[in-house]
């Protein structure tokens, strides 16, 4: 079994560069489709699920898979560890079903037991701004400095809520097979060198 997954920065191309090896390689991919089937197995709204899994869990001590989720003051942590515990069947039950390259959500912690290949896409925060006003991913009228605060909290957030439910360290290379600087690169053609990886 071929499973690719892919952590990344915010503005760095990783969700482009996720699809673009998927089609390469004739493989699936998936990144929102998490969400919706979480959706379908919560009765939660995608829009919520995705406010939920972007706020710092705000338990005071991590929780891995391996653990139980017990029960907390909060229902807040409720829904958390459930949203994840959907999150992390959902991926299994895809990443069971054939090759493929999944975007974020833990997945490479989540599926360490099939092997995955794991990439981290990083860029300079130049190229991140640029990659953001290209791909429509910021309203028009921020500003650079605006757009640079926008993309930091989004990758606190991420960092925050990868560290809590894995105990790894998000973007850190010793988690990953390999890591990928898209600064000042088109990601179509980083594409061609990743992919010969796998043929």
């Amino acid at each position: 079994m071929k499973i690719i997954t892919i952590g990344r920065e915010f503005g760095s191309g990783g969700r482009e560069l996720g699809k673009r090896i998927a089609d390469k390689l004739g493989i699936a991919y998936y990144d929102r489709e998490i969400l919706t089937e979480i959706s379908k197995k919560t009765s939660l709204a995608e829009e919520y699920i995705t406010q939920i899994i972007e706020r710092k869990p705000s338990v005071q001590y991590p929780i891995t898979i391996a653990n139980s989720f017990g029960v907390y003051d909060s229902d807040l942590n409720k829904t958390q560890n459930k949203i994840f515990a959907e999150q992390n069947n959902v991926i299994k039950e895809l990443a069971s079903k054939s090759d493929c390259v999944i975007v974020g959500r833990c997945a490479d912690y989540i599926l360490r037991d099939q092997k995955p290949f794991r990439i981290f896409v990083y860029s300079d925060m130049a190229s991140k701004i640029k990659r953001c006003r290209e791909k429509g991913e910021v309203g028009a009228d921020l500003t650079d400095k605006q757009i640079k605060r926008h993309i930091k909290a989004i990758d606190k957030h991420r960092k925050n809520y990868y560290n809590f439910y894995t105990g790894l360290d998000w973007g850190n290379k010793e988690n990953y097979d390999i890591m990928i600087n898209t600064s000042d690169k088109l990601i179509k053609d980083v594409v061609d060198e990743i992919v010969k990886i796998f043929k």
